[in-house]
């Protein structure tokens, strides 16, 4: 019997952002939050693919991402440090095909 603290977050198969389903896969546009450190800086305004949506024990859902143009982007889905980056709902745009909003 693991203990509470031991506890690996859940995976969820998709979540709504606005009215657009997003699941692994999905492509979104990164707006990392205000006040956010350099990386969030580096990071705004790119576009990136959803890896994985995972929810902790305290029913927080973070979305973790690889940067659709990053060119180590399959480290990123081997959850390697430095490729994958995670965000919270409010801050992914969803994406069309066609690199449009929906």
């Amino acid at each position: 019997m693991s203990s509470f603290w031991e506890r690996e977050s859940e995976r969820l198969p998709c979540v709504l952002i606005g009215d657009v389903v997003v699941s692994k896969g999905s492509r979104v546009r990164l707006h990392p939050r205000p006040g956010g450190d350099i990386i969030d800086l580096a990071l705004a305004g790119k576009v990136a693919v959803v890896e994985a949506i995972e929810q902790d024990f305290e029913d927080n859902v973070q979305i973790a991402v690889t940067i659709e143009s990053d060119p180590g982007r399959d480290l990123g889905e081997e959850r390697q440090p430095g490729h994958r980056f995670f965000f919270t709902l409010p801050e992914l745009e969803p994406l069309d095909e066609g690199g449009e909003a929906r």
